[in-house]
């Protein structure tokens, strides 16, 4: 049975992130908005005694915290944020603002949490707040970051990353690598596989003839082999075989102009050659409202696109925004089509 059972709001389970980050503190704030609770029962996992520490010291108010066993007991009530607590050796004395061990434990122990509620159909989505690399080093855990460590709790290697911004939807060729190994990456074969998972992953999300963009590498997209020659041997080809097997594709397009066509509505979404190709036009466009999701896993993830930010964790400084919007996407991504 689908957890989405009651005034059909989907059950969207919120993993805090690292405690020692402003995830416990931009998860509360998030949790404030009405607009939250009209699209979602949001049942939060992680650290009740590090959630009551936080909101304390940084002064947030009109907010009640209620444990609950699992996410059949949460009512979606604005003003009770409901926590699934998950207890983690070494909790009690967490630093807050520091990279250590207790706390790549505990966002461990949370994101695996909500892999099992999802695995079991208890939920309809998962939300994240940031982790730390570093911590989770620290705490011996061999996976760096929430992809692999959804790939490993949720046994789904192939997962693919979109970031939204706005009508802007972004695909990665590949994300965490080198500008160097990135490069190296940009094969016909490779690109044409990820043309045909853009393609799938689109229509899986109400898209029935999704128009897509493949970003050039070079400048003016080599500008007929002046600037380089990976759009006439690499990307030109894939994008040709793709269209053949009767794909919408477009490009090579300049990186200089792809995305504010896309935002223009010419393309539904982009496919990026590189990290920073990518998230540099998505954090421009709108920093703070920039989502990630991940599709091709067997519950739908979304994220906030910013770091634990330790520099300024529990101070009451770091903004809630993101984290609604993260959550607000998987609301409105599941009403597109449950269950992607």
């Amino acid at each position: 049975m689908r957890a989405r059972i009651r005034e059909h709001r989907p059950v969207i389970a919120v993993t805090i992130g690292d405690p020692a980050g402003i995830g416990p503190e931009v998860v509360l704030g998030a949790l404030r908005s009405d607009k939250v609770y009209d699209c979602a029962i949001p049942v939060v996992i992680g650290s009740l005694e590090a959630l009551s520490r936080c909101a304390c010291q940084v002064g947030i108010e009109g907010i009640e915290l209620v444990r609950i066993d699992g996410p059949q007991g949460a009512r979606g009530v604005l003003g009770t944020v409901e926590v699934i607590d998950v207890p983690v050796p070494g909790l009690e004395s967490l630093q807050p603002g520091k990279v250590q061990a207790a706390g790549g434990r505990a966002a461990d122990a949370f994101i695996r949490k909500a892999c099992e509620l999802a695995l079991a159909g208890r939920i309809d989505a998962i939300t994240t707040a940031p982790i730390s690399k570093e911590s989770l080093r620290a705490a011996g855990i061999a996976e760096i970051g929430h992809t692999e460590l959804l790939a490993k709790y949720l046994n789904s290697p192939e997962s693919l990353t979109i970031f939204i911004t706005e009508n802007m939807r972004i695909f990665f060729l590949s994300r965490h690598l080198s500008l160097r190994q990135a490069l190296d990456c940009i094969t016909e074969d490779r690109v044409l596989t990820m043309i045909r998972r853009v393609d799938s992953a689109m229509k899986g999300l109400g898209f029935r003839r999704p128009r897509i963009a493949v970003a050039a590498l070079n400048p003016h997209a080599s500008d007929g082999g002046q600037f380089g020659s990976e759009e006439a041997a690499v990307l030109s080809p894939a994008i040709s075989r793709a269209k053949r097997e009767g794909i919408e594709v477009a490009g090579p397009v300049g990186a200089d102009s792809v995305f504010h066509q896309a935002l223009e509505g010419r393309f539904d979404c982009v496919i990026s050659l590189y990290h920073d190709q990518g998230h540099i036009a998505a954090k421009t466009r709108d920093f703070f409202r920039t989502v990630t999701a991940t599709l091709g896993l067997p519950v739908l993830r979304t994220s906030v696109d910013h770091g634990t930010a330790f520099d300024i964790a529990w101070q009451g400084r770091a903004s809630s925004i993101s984290m609604e919007a993260a959550i607000l996407a998987a609301g409105s991504l599941l009403q597109v089509k449950p269950g992607v």
